[in-house]
């Protein structure tokens, strides 16, 4: 009896060695090893996240343009001389007909002064023949040539007034001269540009547009512009002229805009980043241009999801401290961008979660955490295209 009792006892505690060895070989010794591996894994890139907007957009042409004058001439004398005045200052602005420079015309003067007499003459000689013939004491052929002696005569008359008249040069049209190149002694040939005359408000913009765009581009359609000048200031104007051809290098068509400059804050030969409204508004998605990623296979974006458990799942979630996340690579049309976003066309919803920074450090299917306090600050100058 004794010894029975002793045999089952040994037995019972194999048996409950062994039980207990299988359940650590099987149950504790496997979460052991699988919460060592998630352990030395590295932990999830942080990322910055949002969702895709929508946003209400016109459609634009965007293009890239030159200001020019309405009107712009170069002040140049017909005839030579020295200047004895200039009535204009750099920079001055001058209504039309305004003097701005005078040229030594005293042999001028001193020529019309005796043609005046001459022409004095030819008339008292032409009424005397004008007597002669009408009493018949003279021929008619005297009267024609005193006629014609005293036309002549003011002919030259008006020859040497014409030749003053082009030694004082005025302003053709209202605006501001440029900076004065002569000054009173100078000789200048004829053809010497003495100063610029530039016409500002309104003035042009001009810029050339694609072929294809022809279709949505009519006069009147409003053009905003910006010059690096004034950062973050617009200018409004209108659609003035599409040229009549297509250039054949370029295949771009030359647009003219006009646009008002009351306050003349712009010049003629700006840079300027034109915008042409070619339609009504419509609705697009739109997400930060740090979104996206080009590449030569196409532009993607990284969409969060929760992550698979073949990812790490809850497990990588306990063991390490960062959100069961994973990212998706996602293959998106792109559409036109403005400063700093960028409309799609396919790709993406509102309701997708994306990446906007971080993406370098990224591959399909890898796991992520979301880093709330990220995310760069816009500049106070956004990019143009």
């Amino acid at each position: 009896m004794k010894r029975r009792i002793i045999f089952i006892s040994i037995l019972l505690f194999l048996v409950t060695l062994a039980s207990g060895l299988s359940y650590f070989q099987f149950v504790i010794k496997p979460e052991m090893i699988k919460r060592f591996v998630l352990a030395a894994l590295p932990p999830a890139p942080s990322v910055a996240v949002t969702a895709p907007l929508v946003e209400t957009w016109e459609p634009r042409l965007p293009a890239i343009g030159t200001l020019r004058a309405v009107q712009e001439v170069d002040i140049a004398p017909q005839i030579g001389g020295v200047i004895v005045a200039a009535r204009v200052e750099s920079g001055e602005d001058v209504e039309k007909g305004a003097p701005l420079f005078e040229i030594d015309n005293s042999v001028e003067q001193a020529d019309l002064k005796n043609n005046l007499a001459v022409l004095k003459n030819a008339s008292l000689a032409l009424d005397r023949q004008r007597q002669l013939i009408q009493n018949g004491n003279t021929a008619k052929a005297n009267f024609d040539a005193a006629e014609s002696a005293r036309d002549q005569a003011a002919a030259a008359v008006e020859r040497v007034r014409a030749i003053i008249a082009q030694k004082s040069l005025t302003a053709p049209f209202a605006g501001r001269v440029g900076i004065r190149k002569f000054d009173p002694g100078q000789y200048v040939s004829p053809g010497t540009s003495l100063i610029s005359l530039q016409q500002l408000d309104p003035i042009y913009v001009d810029f050339p547009v694609p072929e294809k765009s022809l279709g949505v581009l009519s006069p009147g359609q409003r053009v905003d512009v910006e010059v690096d000048a004034y950062p973050g200031q617009k200018f409004h104007g209108v659609v003035k002229t599409i040229d009549a051809r297509v250039s054949q290098e370029s295949r771009n068509v030359l647009v003219r805009g006009q646009l008002e400059n009351m306050r003349k804050l712009l010049r003629p030969g700006m840079f300027a980043n034109v915008s042409v409204v070619a339609g009504a508004p419509v609705k697009v998605v739109t997400v930060p241009r740090t979104a996206i990623t080009y590449s030569l296979y196409g532009d993607s974006v990284f969409v969060v999801k929760p992550a698979s458990p073949e990812a790490g799942g809850a497990q990588a979630a306990t063991a390490n401290g960062n959100a069961a996340l994973q990212v998706e690579r996602r293959a998106v049309h792109t559409g036109e961008t403005r400063e700093d976003r960028v409309a799609i066309i396919d790709g993406v919803t509102p309701a997708d979660t994306i990446v906007t920074e971080g993406q370098l450090k990224l591959q399909s299917g890898a796991r992520v955490r979301v880093d709330h306090a990220a995310g760069l600050a816009p500049p106070p100058v956004r990019p143009k295209e």
